[in-house]
């Protein structure tokens, strides 16, 4: 089975850096699409960002300018620097790998608060 590892999610003061990590593993190509997801309380879920297997990436309006989204082919891996965090980026932001069908990090809480 397709199992996604993330890490890096924390609290942090506005204004702050986070750097999320998500590792894929079993039988699985490595160059499948992958990005984030977010959710926080009480809102709908959001796509952050994406990023192909060529490094095309796409971002929600809220990310742009803040965020960016990489990816490591080989290392099956895809990263999310987040940089000049606010309050409103607080929400537990999932990995995902798309090969066939969705595969889903556990989810990571990122905490953005004075």
């Amino acid at each position: 089975q397709v199992q996604l590892v993330e890490s890096g999610g924390g609290l942090v003061q506005p204004g702050g850096s986070l750097r999320l990590s998500c590792t894929a593993s079993g039988s699985i190509f490595s160059i499948s699409p992958m990005g984030w997801y977010r959710q926080a309380p009480g809102k709908e879920r959001e796509l952050v960002a994406s990023i192909n297997p060529y490094g095309n990436r796409n971002y929600a309006d809220s990310a742009k300018g803040r965020f960016t989204i990489s990816r490591d082919n080989a290392k099956k891996t895809v990263y999310l620097q987040m940089n000049s965090l606010k309050p409103e980026d607080t929400a537990v932001y999932y990995c995902y790998l798309y090969s066939y069908k969705y595969y889903w990090g556990q989810g990571t809480q990122v905490t953005v608060s004075s």
